[in-house]
């Protein structure tokens, strides 16, 4: 009886197993996402909030449904924002979509950097953006991080 049973649960993993793998697509890529915009926004409370647009390419011959977004913006090492987002465009196959995100200032990581300009000024700043994009079901996150330096004149480097 007991081997009966072994072999009922090794056959119920195996197909279980098989179903999960199934799910994953091998051939697929990642998309390619570029920082488009960034904006400050009118004011309305305490903290200021600010733009990201970000435009998606779908390299794959499936769509892309993405159910959330997780994001953050640092300056020289200093988290000044983040957001999140599950309100995301449907990228078609082999097609492309702009969205727009809400990023909230980190008051700390803000305090913390102006805090480092004080002790240390420049002209010239690192920037970098990171995101998580989360494609749903058992597929892997999408990871993305864009890096650059942009100067008190406003010129991007």
């Amino acid at each position: 009886m007991y081997r009966y049973l072994n072999i009922l649960l090794v056959a119920v993993i195996c197909i279980f197993l098989s179903g999960c793998a199934g799910r994953m697509n091998p051939n697929f890529e990642p998309p390619v996402v570029s920082l488009h915009t960034f904006r400050a926004l009118p004011q309305q409370g305490m903290t200021p909030t600010f733009e990201i647009g970000l435009n998606i390419l779908n390299p794959n011959r499936d769509p892309l449904e993405l159910e959330g977004i997780y994001y953050t913006v640092s300056i020289e090492g200093y988290q000044v924002l983040a957001g999140v987002s599950s309100d995301l465009p449907t990228v078609p196959a082999y097609g492309q979509s702009d969205i727009s995100l809400l990023a909230n200032v980190d008051v700390i990581g803000g305090i913390n950097f102006f805090a480092s300009l004080i002790s240390d000024p420049r002209e010239v700043f690192e920037f970098s953006f990171n995101a998580k994009l989360d494609p749903g079901g058992f597929n892997p996150k999408i990871l993305i991080q864009e890096k650059g330096e942009f100067s008190l004149g406003g010129k991007r480097i």
